[in-house]
């Protein structure tokens, strides 16, 4: 049985604080507390499972979300590359962006998160494709990972969670379905 965590809603003022660096990410507790976000994530999309504890189905958790104010994040999908089922799955301590693209994207649908109820409708463009530094809690070591198109947006998102951003925070509030030049709508 899987650790069911208390979501932390947008409402709540220590999801807008900046988290703190994980000093040391071979701690025991630290592990295992990403593997149980990690889990919870993964039964998230077990529609029975999600039923029967009340909670949403998500792609990517944040530790400030379960309450933990310190930067780590995990992600996990499936998808389909050259039709072949490939898993997404990140389990990040200490993460941070080395570089991006010019080129935009952003979701057709918009963005949703475990963390707000409310609908927010709009564009949330973000660079296309970027590469991110941190220790990955599988391998145990510092890695460096490249993302494009919706990989890119759900480590971006995540990775706002550790600064205090939310998806919203980014959508156009006069125009929240303009189209941006060097963009692609996915």
């Amino acid at each position: 049985m899987s650790k069911v965590f208390k979501i932390v809603k947008d409402k709540i003022p220590s999801l807008r604080k900046k988290c703190e660096v994980v000093e040391n990410p071979n701690d025991p507790a630290i592990l295992q507390l990403i593997d149980e976000m990690h889990d919870y994530l993964v039964l998230s999309q077990d529609q029975e499972y999600a039923e029967k504890h009340h909670i949403r189905e998500g792609v990517g958790l944040a530790a400030p979300q379960i309450g933990q104010n310190i930067r780590m994040l995990v992600v996990y999908y499936k998808d389909y590359v050259d039709d072949k089922e490939v898993e997404i799955d990140h389990r990040l301590i200490n993460p941070k962006i080395v570089s991006e693209s010019v080129k935009k994207v952003a979701l057709s649908g918009g963005e949703g998160c475990l963390s707000v109820d409310d609908a927010h409708p709009g564009y949330v463009y973000r660079p296309y494709k970027i590469i991110v530094k941190a220790f990955d809690a599988k391998q145990k070591k510092e890695v460096f990972i490249t993302a494009r198109g919706y990989e890119s947006i759900v480590l971006q998102h995540e990775l706002d969670h550790l600064d205090g951003v939310l998806f919203y925070d980014h959508i156009n509030k006069k125009d929240p379905f303009e189209r941006i030049e060097n963009s692609e709508i996915i």
